[in-house]
């Protein structure tokens, strides 16, 4: 019974992206942003509760992976693009043809079989576009930057550099959710503040993302160094 709550509970995530579509149509973009929050909370919650709950063992016949990949596509991927094209955060003359490269090289990463390491490492970037589609929207950048870094961002999808998995990779763990969590109520007070939120808290609210890169670059590296290979160089 727990086996399948836990399901459900990941399930829950893809009514949350639907809501913020909704959301998004309407014109509440803090409000979707509310739900993509929402959405990455049970992200992280859901696979400690799989692991207590031994889903697999329990409900051998049910792919709680899969699931959770169905999910994260609409909650990380389609959901924020959606956003992205609605809150006209690119030059409307390059708009319709940008999004397409994200939600592409998205797809082609979700179903390869080198997307999570075995131990606890994205291969390339993790589509995180929710994040990219915060800081857009509340740091009012450039939609020609915009425009350009998403493009960057689509191509590093592909690139096999590993990023840390923040609730699972060993190095820095602690420090790593700490942060991550100290994070997350920054977004919500930045959330709160909308439309006019605090652009000094918007720029220290960074310091999470760029940590996050930097010590997955660091890490990436020292694999590298220690003569091992990525995924998709051992294929």
């Amino acid at each position: 019974m727990m086996a399948w709550a836990v399901h459900l509970f990941t399930a829950s995530g893809a009514v949350i992206g639907v809501w913020c579509l909704v959301a998004i149509h309407r014109g509440d973009y803090r409000g979707a942003f509310f739900g993509m929050l929402l959405a990455v909370v049970i992200d992280a919650v859901d696979g400690p509760l799989a692991r207590l709950a031994r889903v697999k063992e329990v409900l051998p016949q049910f792919d709680g992976t899969k699931l959770d990949d169905i999910v994260d596509y609409l909650n990380f991927v389609v959901v924020p693009l959606v956003l992205i094209h609605q809150a006209d955060l690119f030059p409307a003359s390059v708009l319709i043809w940008i999004v397409p490269f994200p939600l592409l090289t998205s797809a082609y990463r979700f179903c390869h079989i080198s997307a999570k390491t075995p131990d606890h490492f994205f291969t390339g970037f993790p589509s995180y576009w929710n994040i990219l589609a915060f800081y857009y929207f509340v740091g009012r950048s450039p939609l020609w930057f915009n425009a350009i870094f998403t493009l960057f961002a689509a191509v590093m999808v592909l690139v096999p550099i590993r990023y840390i998995y923040p609730g699972r990779t060993r190095t820095l763990r602690p420090l790593t959710i700490g942060l991550g969590i100290l994070w997350s109520a920054a977004l919500l007070i930045i959330l709160w503040q909308l439309p006019d939120p605090s652009p000094s808290l918007v720029a220290w609210s960074l310091l999470y993302p760029i940590y996050y890169t930097a010590l997955s670059f660091v890490l990436h590296w020292r694999f590298l160094s220690e003569g091992r290979r990525t995924p998709l160089e051992q294929r």
